[in-house]
C-alpha cells in the first residue's frame, strides 16, 4: 500500500537565515573553524579527462550518509546555502561545480555537456570525494533533478535516496512558464550567438550581474517579498562568468532529455520539493513526479518560487532535515 506524503505548511515560521558563528572555508586539502568544521577539495577526472572540482564539508564525525548537491544550470552553490549549514552538522556534504561553471573547466569538446555527461560526472565525483563505490543520497536542484534522476538510472546501486527540489524530470523547455516558447525560440537564440559571438558575450557579461537584472527577477519571477539580495545575487555574478556558447549547448541538451520513464522504478526513499508560484517548474509536474514515484514525499513550499530554498530557508531545510531523519 502506498504511503505518500504531501506536505503543505499553512503557517509561515520564520525566514531568519542561521547565524553562520564559523568563518568561511578557504581552500585547502582540511580547513577547521570554531565549529570543528572540516572541508576538503580537489578535482575528480571525468570519463572524457575533464577535471571536475568538488568540495566536501562536515562537521565532527560526518557519520550519516553522505548528501552530493547537484546545481541548476548556470549556477555554483548558491542555492544549498542554508540546507549545506544544517546538513554538514550529521553527515559529509559533497558539492561539485558542471563542466564550465564555477572552477570547473570547459571539457575540450563542448558538445560533452548533456545531462548523461553531468551524471557520470556526480559519479566520479563520488569516487573521488567520498571513496570507489561509495553511495550517497542525491540532491538537485532544478536541472539538477534531471542529473540526480539519471544519475540513479546510470548508477543505482549507489544511490540511497533522492531530493528532487524546483525541478521535473526533463523537457523542462517545453513547461517553462506553462508555454513551449523557450523551446522554439533556443534555436534562434543559438543562432544569433554563434553569428556574433563577441557581441552577445560582452553583453552577457556586463547586463547579467547588475541591479537591474535583479530587480526584474524579483518582479517576474522569485518571490521578492521572501528572498534576499544577498542570497540570490550571487547567482547573477556566477551566471556572467558561463561561457553563454556551453550554457545554450548544455540547455538544449537539458531541453531534449527526460528521465520520466523510470519513474515508476524508483525505489529508493525521495522527496519532492515544489514552489506553490514556480514559473520556471510548474507546480503539477512536481505533483506527476508524486505520482509516479512509488511512496514519495511531497512538501508544496507556501509562495515559493523557483528559489524556494533560499526565500523559505527555515521551512526547507527543516522539511528535508525530518525526511532524512526518519528514511536514514
Amino acid at each position: 500500500m502506498s504511503s505518500r506524503a504531501k506536505t503543505t505548511s499553512a503557517v509561515p515560521t520564520s525566514n531568519s537565515p542561521p547565524e553562520n558563528t564559523g568563518p568561511a572555508p578557504t581552500p585547502g586539502p582540511v580547513v577547521t573553524t570554531a565549529l570543528a568544521t572540516r572541508a576538503r577539495e580537489g578535482f575528480a577526472v571525468a570519463r572524457d579527462g575533464t577535471p571536475i572540482y568538488y568540495r566536501v564539508v562536515a562537521e565532527g564525525d560526518g557519520a550519516g550518509i553522505p548528501v552530493v548537491f547537484a546545481d541548476g544550470i548556470g549556477c555554483d552553490g548558491y542555492v544549498w546555502k542554508y540546507l549545506e549549514r544544517e546538513l554538514q552538522a550529521s553527515r559529509r556534504v559533497v558539492h561539485f561545480h558542471y563542466r564550465g561553471h564555477g572552477r570547473t573547466p570547459p571539457p575540450r569538446d563542448l558538445r560533452h555537456v548533456d545531462i548523461t555527461d553531468l551524471a557520470d560526472d556526480l559519479a566520479s565525483v563520488m569516487d573521488a570525494a567520498l571513496g570507489d563505490g561509495s553511495t550517497a543520497i542525491l540532491a538537485g536542484h532544478s536541472m539538477g533533478v534531471q542529473v540526480c534522476l539519471e544519475a540513479f538510472r546510470r548508477h543505482r546501486k549507489r544511490v540511497r535516496g533522492l531530493i528532487l527540489l524546483c525541478g521535473s524530470y526533463g523537457t523542462p523547455l517545453r513547461t517553462f512558464k506553462g508555454r513551449q516558447t523557450l523551446e522554439q525560440a533556443l534555436p534562434w537564440v543559438r543562432f544569433l550567438v554563434n553569428r556574433l559571438p563577441g557581441v552577445v558575450t560582452n553583453v552577457w557579461r556586463r547586463v547579467i550581474p547588475t541591479e537591474l537584472a535583479y530587480q526584474i527577477a524579483t518582479r517576474f519571477e522569485l518571490n521578492g517579498a521572501l528572498i534576499r539580495r544577498e542570497d540570490f545575487f550571487p547567482y547573477l555574478q556566477h551566471m556572467a562568468t558561463v561561457d553563454v556558447r556551453l550554457f545554450l549547448t548544455m540547455l538544449a541538451a537539458a531541453g531534449r532529455h527526460s528521465a520520466k520513464e523510470i519513474l515508476e522504478q524508483v525505489d529508493i526513499p525521495t522527496l519532492i520539493v515544489s514552489g506553490e508560484r514556480d514559473g520556471f517548474t510548474p507546480a503539477q509536474l512536481s505533483e506527476e513526479m508524486h505520482q509516479l514515484i512509488r511512496d514519495s514525499e511531497l512538501f508544496v513550499v507556501p509562495d515559493g518560487s523557483h528559489t524556494a530554498p533560499i526565500e523559505r530557508p527555515a521551512e526547507v531545510t527543516g522539511r528535508i532535515a525530518d525526511f532524512l531523519r526518519k528514511q536514514f
